[in-house]
């Protein structure tokens, strides 16, 4: 009898496992009010609004002013990036900003896309809608948003966005693309209240979506990007036709950690490639010892991010040091150990340039760092943390990006799993280093996905 029982409450309980895991769970939110005050009376202000980036000779002046007024500190011998952004290096960077980037010019390929803001729970909500110029008939444009990152912008896309809406071979799908600022970024405006975090901008995404005439769509996301476009997909997973991520951390758990512990001898088991092995061990040297020393921002950031903030606000000195330095070593942890960073070794200097104008001009700095407090400061056991994403994924693995996830990490969380690519080269900012190969994996996952929904 008590055999009976016990093989009764086994396999009940291996049903009520797999009953739970075949089954969607949603992630719930509700409605919030961003803007300064009380919610007004009245319906919310649907009304789309162009948008047009603009500067003036005053706004130049005062840069200018800042830049002549800084007070240089030289860096240590023979220290490089490793102790921070090379004094040497920034002293090159600033004197081109200040003689030789035309920020007029910039302004001008800002604008070669269509901008807009709309205002969604009480804040203006900015972002690029690129058309695609023609479609092949008999087929119609997929709408696909786009999420960037800290501390990226919008302007991460612009080599991606061409080769997504006017794709250059006639057998790829052509796209629709939205790619808005992260409330707090760039031209969008900051929360004026506590408690933004990613599932709020995922929420008001999706309402951005709906006002653009979206029922379905897919989305692509790195770093915060990442978060977002996942947090999109478990609210609302029949909205998301497809999830599209270059970014995402493992969440711990027991498979994890068995493969920490066993996988450097037994790889097969854990399906570890040879990248795997390389990014991950030794995992204390590879996992804990590189996290630390590239993490102190995110610590500053997730407690107090005002007070260093308002030092960069006021110094675009400052400010181009914390975010440059960022596109070195995120880029490639071996450029730490170069006098130049290797910051033109993948980017131009005019393109690092605009993205940090955008942070500058629009005063974003401190409400953008604020995102990684009100993530952060909620704790690592929130709801959305613990449920799996069953939309159709697609990863793409970049062997330089900071955090390397192997598959098997992957599918714990995302449990659709459609396509998993290790890239050929490519760091953190992936869509901005090596578009052509991003738009390739955004067409492979798509076509995939595509095909499976035409069965």
């Amino acid at each position: 009898m008590l055999t009976e029982v016990l093989v009764a409450l086994l396999v009940g309980g291996l049903l009520y496992f797999l009953v739970q895991r075949s089954r969607t769970q949603v992630l719930r939110t509700e409605d919030g009010w961003w803007g300064a005050g009380a919610p007004p009376d009245g319906g919310e202000d649907i009304t789309i609004r162009p948008f047009t980036v603009s500067t003036s000779a005053e706004e130049l002046e005062d840069l200018y002013r800042r830049i002549d007024q800084t007070r240089p500190v030289p860096s240590l011998e023979d220290s490089h990036f490793t102790y921070g952004f090379n004094s040497q290096c920034l002293h090159t960077v600033l004197s081109y900003w200040r003689n030789g980037f035309d920020w007029r010019r910039q302004v001008d390929r800002l604008n070669q896309y269509p901008h807009f803001k709309t205002n969604i729970e009480g804040i203006d909500i900015h972002y690029l809608h690129v058309k695609p110029k023609a479609v092949p008939e008999g087929s119609t444009a997929l709408p696909l948003i786009m999420v960037h990152g800290w501390p990226g912008s919008f302007y991460e896309f612009y080599g991606l966005i061409p080769l997504l809406t006017e794709p250059s071979d006639p057998s790829h799908l052509v796209f629709e693309v939205v790619c808005p600022s992260i409330p707090g970024y760039g031209f969008s405006e900051a929360p004026h209240k506590k408690g933004f975090d990613s599932v709020c901008a995922a929420h008001i995404f999706h309402k951005l979506m709906k006002r653009l005439g979206f029922q379905q769509f897919y989305a692509h996301g790195g770093d915060w990007g990442w978060l977002v476009t996942t947090n999109m997909a478990q609210l609302e997973p029949r909205s998301v036709r497809g999830l599209h991520v270059n970014f995402a951390p493992p969440n711990p758990g027991l498979p994890m950690t068995l493969s920490i512990m066993l996988g450097r001898h037994f790889p097969k088991l854990f399906g570890f490639t040879d990248l795997d092995i390389e990014r991950l061990f030794p995992c204390m040297e590879k996992l804990v010892v590189e996290s630390i020393k590239e993490s102190g921002y995110m610590h500053i950031q997730a407690t107090k991010p005002d007070t260093v903030g308002r030092g960069l606000n006021d110094s675009p000195v400052g400010l181009a040091a914390y975010i440059l330095e960022k596109f070195s070593t995120w880029t490639s942890r071996d450029f730490r150990d170069l006098e130049d960073g290797g910051l033109t070794r993948k980017f131009s200097l005019d393109d690092l340039l605009t993205n940090v104008m955008i942070y500058w001009t629009s005063g974003c700095i401190v409400s953008s760092m604020r995102f990684y407090k009100e993530n952060f400061g909620k704790g690592l056991n929130v709801p959305h943390s613990k449920i799996p994403v069953d939309v159709p994924t697609g990863f793409a693995c970049f062997p330089n990006e900071l955090m390397h996830t192997p598959k098997l990490w992957l599918k714990q969380k995302y449990r659709n799993l459609v396509t998993f690519t290790p890239m050929a080269r490519g760091g953190h900012f992936a869509a901005m280093e090596e578009p052509q190969l991003m738009a390739e994996d955004i067409q492979n996952f798509t076509k995939t996905v595509e095909k499976r929904r035409a069965v």
